[in-house]
C-alpha cells in the first residue's frame, strides 16, 4: 500500500477511536431530566344498570402514567447482549467505515472491538460503571480513566446504564417521569420535558418502542438526536437494527450510523481485554 494511503488510514482511525468515547458520553446525557406536569384525564366507568339510582363511579386516570407503564412493558431485559454492526463514523465531513463487535454484560461492562476495512482490529474499548479503558492498537497507546472522564464531554448526570439503553434501543429510565408532558401525534406518543437549560423529547411508536430521542442544551452548545428504525425480532425481543446518532458539541458535528447485522441475547461469551507491556499510556 502506498505510504500516503497508510497515513490517511492511521489518521482516520485515530480520529475514529477518540470519537467513540465522546459520542457514547454525549449520548448518555439524554437521560437526566424531569418535566412539566400534565393535567389528569377523567375517565368515566359505566354505572351498574342493575341498580336504580346508583351513582356513576368516576375514576381519575393520569394518561402519562398509562403511557409510561406501556413503555416500560416494551423495554428489553437481558443478561447479555452480543452484536456485530457495520458502522459509519462521520466527523465534520470526514467519514470512516468500520465493523463493531459489541458485547454487553448487563450492569457490568460494555466491550467493543473496532475492526478496519481490511479486517484488522484497530481498537478495543471496555466501559464499566466506574471506569473506561481504550486500547489504540494502531498507535500502540492506551487510555485508562475513571467513568467520570466521560463527564468532560457530557453532563455529570451521565451514567453507565444510559449507555446500555442507547445500544439496545431502550427508553432511558430517567426520561420516564410522571411529570412528563404528553402529546399524541399521528399514532405516535411524544414525551417531553426540561430541567434548567436541558430539554428533551422522546418519540414512541404505536407499539411504545422508542423511535427517537432528542436533547438540546443551548447553554452548553450541545444537541443530540438518536433515531431507531428497522425493528427486528430476536429471541422474542423487538430491537432496532438501525441506530443513527447525530451529535453537535460546541459547533462540531459527529454522526454515527450503526447497522446491526447480527444480534444475540443471553448467550455465553467472554470479554477479553489486555494491554501489551509495549503500549504506552496516553494521558
Amino acid at each position: 500500500m502506498k505510504k500516503n494511503t497508510s497515513n490517511k488510514i492511521l489518521l482516520s482511525h485515530k480520529l475514529q477511536n477518540q470519537s467513540y468515547i465522546k459520542l457514547l458520553a454525549v449520548c448518555s446525557v439524554l437521560l437526566i431530566f424531569s418535566c412539566k406536569a400534565k393535567k389528569q384525564l377523567v375517565t368515566r366507568v359505566a354505572a351498574d344498570t342493575t341498580a336504580t339510582n346508583k351513582p356513576v363511579t368516576v375514576i381519575k386516570v393520569n394518561p402519562v402514567i398509562a403511557k409510561l407503564a406501556a413503555t416500560r412493558n416494551q423495554q428489553i431485559f437481558f443478561n447479555s447482549f452480543t452484536a456485530k454492526a457495520k458502522a459509519t463514523l462521520n466527523m465534520d465531513g470526514t467519514g470512516n467505515d468500520v465493523t463493531l463487535n459489541i458485547r454487553i454484560n448487563h450492569d457490568k461492562e460494555i466491550w467493543v472491538s473496532v475492526t478496519a476495512i481490511f479486517g484488522v482490529e484497530v481498537a478495543r474499548l471496555v466501559v464499566t460503571p466506574d471506569s473506561l479503558c481504550l486500547v489504540n492498537k494502531l498507535e500502540g497507546v492506551y487510555l485508562r480513566q475513571p467513568f467520570s472522564y466521560i463527564h468532560t464531554f457530557a453532563g455529570n448526570q451521565v451514567n453507565y446504564n444510559m449507555l446500555e439503553s442507547l445500544l439496545v434501543g431502550n427508553a432511558i429510565d430517567e426520561l420516564l417521569n410522571e411529570k412528563d408532558s404528553l402529546k399524541l401525534d399521528n399514532g405516535n406518543t411524544i414525551l417531553s420535558g426540561n430541567l434548567q437549560d436541558l430539554a428533551f423529547k422522546l418519540v414512541l411508536g404505536p407499539d411504545m418502542k422508542v423511535t427517537q430521542t432528542e436533547l438540546n442544551d443551548q447553554t452548553a452548545g450541545q444537541s443530540l438526536q438518536v433515531t431507531n428504525s428497522t425493528f427486528v425480532m430476536v429471541s422474542n425481543k423487538v430491537i432496532p437494527s438501525q441506530i443513527d446518532m447525530i451529535s453537535m458539541v460546541k459547533g462540531k458535528k459527529i454522526e454515527l450510523n450503526l447497522h446491526y447485522i447480527k444480534i444475540d441475547f443471553d448467550k455465553l461469551q467472554d470479554y477479553p481485554f489486555s494491554i501489551s507491556a509495549k503500549y504506552k499510556e496516553q494521558k
